[in-house]
């Protein structure tokens, strides 16, 4: 079987994979929305540990590391897992949900004002 792409898997079916897992080892019945925010921001943690005390242009170089490559994508990937688990739980459309918000973010962010600037948007 060949590995799983970006480009080739839609959200709907991670979303299923993440729902399976769980319901397999009857895992549910702890996935309540706090639990797994609370999760995800432990991951969110684990992820941010490979990037304490070094600067942007550092983190650039950790990321590109072979060493710690395999480390950082298995944070990530806990990251997105609890993500996708705390959607199904909690019956978010992922798709409209990003959607949306990429669409709010547009409005107070525009082009035109925000273009190479990392201020917030009550700052533009």
């Amino acid at each position: 079987m060949e590995p799983l792409r970006d480009d080739v898997v839609n959200l709907g079916e991670l979303k299923k994979q993440v729902l399976s897992f769980a319901q397999e080892r009857d895992w549910e019945q702890f996935h309540s929305p706090k639990n797994l925010s609370m999760a995800l921001a432990a991951e969110a943690g684990e992820l941010m540990e490979h990037f304490l005390w070094i600067d942007s242009e550092a983190s650039r170089a950790t990321v590109a590391e072979k060493r710690l490559r395999s480390a950082i994508e298995e944070e990530l990937a806990d990251v997105v897992i609890y993500a996708l688990e705390f959607a199904n739980q909690a019956g978010v459309d992922m798709t409209a949900a990003i959607e949306s918000k990429l669409k709010q973010n547009a409005i107070k962010y525009p082009v035109e004002k925000s273009r190479g600037r990392s201020v917030k948007y009550t700052e533009l």
